[in-house]
C-alpha cells in the first residue's frame, strides 16, 4: 500500500533514515490517510533518542523529551518526532510514571489505544500493521490493541475517545473493547475537566452525534454528565413531543449546524426539565419555566467542563431564550432583537429550528411558519439599520450631560427610555428629536 506523505513529512523520515534510524509516520495521520479523509497533523515515530533527533535538525522545540517526543520545525510548522517507547506502570489512570526508549517500532505500536491508530508507514518499507488496523478499518470497527482492560487501565480517557471515534468514523465498537468500557468507565473520574471537554466536543460536532447514546449507554456519562442520563429517563406525555427528553435532545443535536456553540446548546437546552416536570389532571406533562432552570444548570456544567467565558455566556443565553415566542410585528421584532442581544439572533433561530425539527411535526407547522415570518421581519430591521440597542443610538450619555443631566442612574433610566421610543418608532432615531424628547422627559421628572 502506498500512502501520499507530505513533503516535510517525507524531509524529516529521509533525514533520519538517512542516518542510521528507522522512522515512520505514525497512528492517526495514516489511518486518515488510508480513509481519505484530510489528517489533522502528521506525527512520526523513529529509533532515534531525542538527543539523536535534535543533532539532525536546525531548529527543533523540547515539547516532551522526557516522554521523547521533540517538535521538528520545518517552514515555520511542526512536526512532533517520538522515539519508540515501552510505558511504564501508569499511577493515574491517564500518564506513564516512566518510558524506555526501545529500538523496536513493534514494542512501540502495542502500546497504542486501538488498532486502527497502530499502523505506521514509510516509502521505503510500506505500511506496518501488526494488528490488522487495515481489517477493523475494513470492517468499520473499533478495537483495542491487545487486552483493553490493560488499554483502559493505562489510560482512562481511551474509555471517551473510542465513543470519540466511533461518532467521527461511522465505526461500532468491537464486543470485548464495548465490555471492557462498561467494566472501567468508572476510572473517568480520574481524568481531568479539560481533557473529557475535548472528546465530547469531538463527539458532538461529528456526523454522528447520537452516539452519545454510546456513552450512555456503557456508562460514560453516569461520570462525565450525569444530567444527561436524568434526561434519558424523563418522558414527555405531550402533545408537541413523540421522545424523551434524551431523545428530544438526540435529534435536535443531529438537527443543527455541527459547531460547538449550537451542539452545546441543543445538548443542554432541556437540561433542566427533569427538575421541572409537572402532570396535570389530564396526564399531560408541562416543563414551566425549564428554559431558565436549563440556563443555569447548563452554566454549571460548562464550568465544570472548564468551557471559557465566551461559550458559557452564548450557550446559556441561546437556552434562556430558546422558548421565547416572538411579536410578529417590525416593532415586536426589534423589541426581541433588543432583549436577547444581536450578537445571538440568528443563532437562535438556527437553535428554534433544531428544537421544532426534534418535535412532533404534526404539531409544529404553524410554529415553524410563525418562525420564518420572524426570520423575514430580522432581516427587514437588519437591511434597513434600524436601532435596537444603545450602541445605534443617536444620543449619548455625554450628550445629556450637556442638556444638563447628572451622572449617574438618570442617565441609565433616560437612555432606556429613548431607547424603547426608538425601537418602537424608528424615525425618531435623529439627535435633535431625542434631545427634545429627552428635554421633555428631564421636565416631566422635574415637575
Amino acid at each position: 500500500m502506498k500512502i501520499r506523505v507530505p513533503e516535510n513529512v517525507e524531509t524529516i523520515i529521509e533525514t533520519l533514515m538517512n542516518n542510521g534510524h528507522d522512522a515512520y509516520a505514525v497512528g492517526g495521520c495514516v489511518r486518515d490517510t488510508i480513509l481519505e479523509r484530510e489528517p489533522g497533523d502528521w506525527d512520526i515515530t523513529t529509533s532515534a533518542n531525542p538527543m539523536e533527533v535534535k543533532a539532525l535538525f536546525r531548529r527543533t522545540i523540547d515539547t516532551g523529551i522526557k516522554h521523547g517526543t521533540v517538535t521538528v520545525m520545518l517552514d515555520k510548522e511542526g512536526y512532533e518526532v517520538t522515539t519508540y517507547r515501552i510505558d511504564g506502570e501508569y499511577e493515574d489512570n491517564r500518564h506513564p510514571k516512566e518510558v524506555e526508549f526501545t529500538k523496536n517500532l513493534v514494542e512501540d505500536l502495542k502500546r497504542r489505544d486501538f488498532t486502527i491508530n497502530a499502523m505506521a508507514y514509510n516509502s521505503v518499507k510500506g505500511l506496518v500493521d501488526e494488528f490488522d488496523g487495515i481489517g477493523d478499518i475494513k470492517r468499520k470497527c473499533i478495537r483495542c490493541v491487545g487486552n483493553p482492560i490493560d488499554r483502559f487501565e493505562e489510560d482512562s480517557l481511551r474509555i471517551l475517545r473510542a465513543v470519540r471515534f466511533s461518532a467521527q468514523l461511522g465505526f461500532d465498537i468491537e464486543e470485548e473493547t464495548c465490555k471492557a468500557i462498561e467494566r472501567k468507565a468508572k476510572n473517568l473520574k480520574n481524568i481531568s475537566a479539560e481533557r473529557i471537554r475535548v472528546e465530547l466536543e469531538k463527539l458532538l460536532v461529528s456526523n454522528q452525534p447520537e452516539k452519545l447514546m454510546i456513552a450512555y449507554e456503557t456508562g460514560i456519562t453516569k461520570i462525565v454528565l450525569p444530567e444527561f442520563d436524568q434526561i434519558c429517563t424523563t418522558s414527555q406525555n405531550n402533545p408537541y413531543h413523540i421522545y424523551s427528553v434524551g431523545g428530544h435532545t438526540i435529534e435536535s443535536v443531529k438537527a443543527v449546524r455541527g459547531i460547538a456553540i449550537l451542539r452545546l446548546t441543543m445538548l443542554l437546552h432541556d437540561i433542566g426539565k427533569p427538575l421541572t416536570k409537572t402532570t396535570d389532571e389530564q396526564n399531560i406533562d408541562h416543563f414551566y419555566r425549564h428554559e431558565d432552570v436549563s440556563a443555569s444548570m447548563a452554566k454549571e456544567i460548562l464550568k465544570r467542563l472548564k468551557y471559557d467565558n465566551y461559550t458559557i455566556d452564548t450557550v446559556t443565553r441561546l437556552i434562556k431564550w430558546h422558548d421565547t415566542e416572538f411579536r410578529l410585528t417590525p416593532a415586536g421584532m426589534r423589541k426581541a432583537i433588543n432583549r436577547v442581544g444581536e450578537d445571538i439572533m440568528e443563532l437562535l433561530f438556527e437553535v428554534k429550528e433544531a428544537d421544532m425539527n426534534a418535535k412532533n411535526p404534526l404539531m409544529c407547522v404553524d410554529k415553524k411558519k410563525q418562525l420564518e415570518e420572524a426570520k423575514r421581519l430580522y432581516l427587514e430591521v437588519i437591511e434597513k439599520s434600524e436601532c435596537v440597542s444603545l450602541k445605534t443610538l443617536a444620543l449619548n450619555g455625554k450628550d445629556l450631560i450637556a442638556l444638563g443631566y447628572k451622572p449617574g442612574k438618570q442617565i441609565g433610566e433616560t437612555l432606556d427610555y429613548l431607547l424603547q421610543k426608538v425601537i418602537e418608532e424608528p424615525t425618531l432615531n435623529e439627535k435633535e428629536k431625542l434631545i427634545e424628547l429627552a428635554l421633555e422627559n428631564k421636565n416631566m421628572k422635574v415637575t
